[in-house]
C-alpha cells in the first residue's frame, strides 16, 4: 500500500474545512450581490466606523499581547528552572483550561466581574469600592489575557527547555552576571518561543467578537464584531467577507515573521 494514501483524511480535511471556506471568503469579498467584481467591500473598512473598530481591536490586541508576554516569560523561566518536564502536573495546571469551552470561560469572568458579581459581592462584604471594570476595554484585555496566556507560556517554555543548560554555564564562566547571561544568551535563544508566543496571542486578540460581547456588553465595537454583524444580522456576506480579506493581511504578516524568526519551527507548541 502506497503510504501517500494515508494523508488522504487530511488533505479531504483540509480542502472541506479550511481551501474551500477561504476560496468562498475570496469569492464574496471581490463580489457584490450580482456576482460582478468589486472591491467596494474591501473598501468598506475605510467608513469611520469600520477604522475605528479596526484601529481598538489592534490597541487591544497589542496590550494584551505585551501583558500576556510580560506575565508568561517569568513564568516559563521560573517552570523551567523547577527542571518539570511537559507531562507534569504543574505544567497541566497552565493547559487545563484551554481544555475548557472558551465561551464558558469568558462567561466565567462574566459573572465575576459584573456589578453584582462575586467579586464586588467580596468587596462590598469587606466595605470596600466595588470594582466597576465590567463593559469597560479593561474588562476585554482581562479576558483576552486570561483566555490567551497559555498560548504566550507554552511556546516560550517549550523553547527553553531546548537551550543548554552549558551554555548558560559557559557565559557565567566567561564572566558574565545574570542581566547579562539573560540578555545575550537566554533571550536570543529564546526568541523563536517569544515570536511565536505573540503571533499566537495577537491573531485571535485581533479577530475576537465573543469576549468583546460578553465582557464589553455590545457596548464596545472592535471590527471582529463587525465582521460577525455583518454576517449574523445583516446578511450581507460580500461586505463580511470583504472585511475578513482585510484582516487576513494581519495574519498573513504575523506568520510571514513567525517563519522568518522561527525557521524551524522550535517554538510552536
Amino acid at each position: 500500500m502506497n503510504k501517500k494514501w494515508l494523508s488522504g483524511p487530511y488533505l479531504f480535511w483540509a480542502v472541506s474545512f479550511i481551501i474551500i471556506p477561504l476560496l468562498m471568503i475570496v469569492y464574496y469579498g471581490f463580489t457584490n450581490k450580482s456576482g460582478n467584481v468589486t472591491f467596494e467591500n474591501i473598501m468598506e473598512i475605510t467608513t469611520a466606523t469600520n477604522m475605528k473598530a479596526l484601529f481598538l481591536a489592534l490597541l487591544l490586541s497589542i496590550v494584551s499581547t505585551i501583558l500576556c508576554l510580560i506575565l508568561a516569560y517569568p513564568l516559563a523561566m521560573i517552570l523551567n528552572r523547577m527542571d518539570v518536564n511537559q507531562n507534569s502536573f504543574v505544567v497541566l495546571i497552565f493547559i487545563l483550561p484551554m481544555w475548557m469551552n472558551f465561551l464558558l470561560r469568558t462567561l466565567a469572568w462574566q459573572t465575576l466581574l459584573e456589578k453584582t458579581g462575586v467579586i464586588n459581592s467580596i468587596l462590598t462584604f469587606l466595605h470596600l469600592p466595588a470594582l466597576n471594570i465590567i463593559n469597560t476595554p479593561y474588562a476585554i484585555v482581562l479576558g483576552m489575557v486570561y483566555n490567551f496566556l497559555p498560548f504566550m507560556v507554552l511556546p516560550i517554555y517549550n523553547i527553553l527547555l531546548k537551550i543548554d543548560p552549558n551554555v548558560i554555564n559557559a557565559a557565567k564562566d566567561l564572566g558574565a552576571n545574570s542581566f547579562q547571561t539573560f540578555y545575550k544568551v537566554i533571550l536570543p535563544l529564546s526568541w523563536p518561543g517569544v515570536i511565536s508566543g505573540i503571533t499566537m496571542v495577537f491573531v485571535p486578540s485581533l479577530t475576537t467578537f465573543v469576549i468583546s460581547d460578553l465582557l464589553g456588553g455590545s457596548k464596545i465595537l472592535l471590527i471582529g464584531n463587525v465582521i460577525e454583524q455583518k454576517f449574523t444580522q445583516a446578511n450581507n456576506w460580500h461586505a463580511g467577507s470583504g472585511l475578513s480579506l482585510v484582516l487576513m493581511v494581519f495574519i498573513l504578516a504575523s506568520m510571514a515573521i513567525l517563519s522568518k524568526y522561527d525557521k524551524d519551527g522550535e517554538g510552536i507548541i
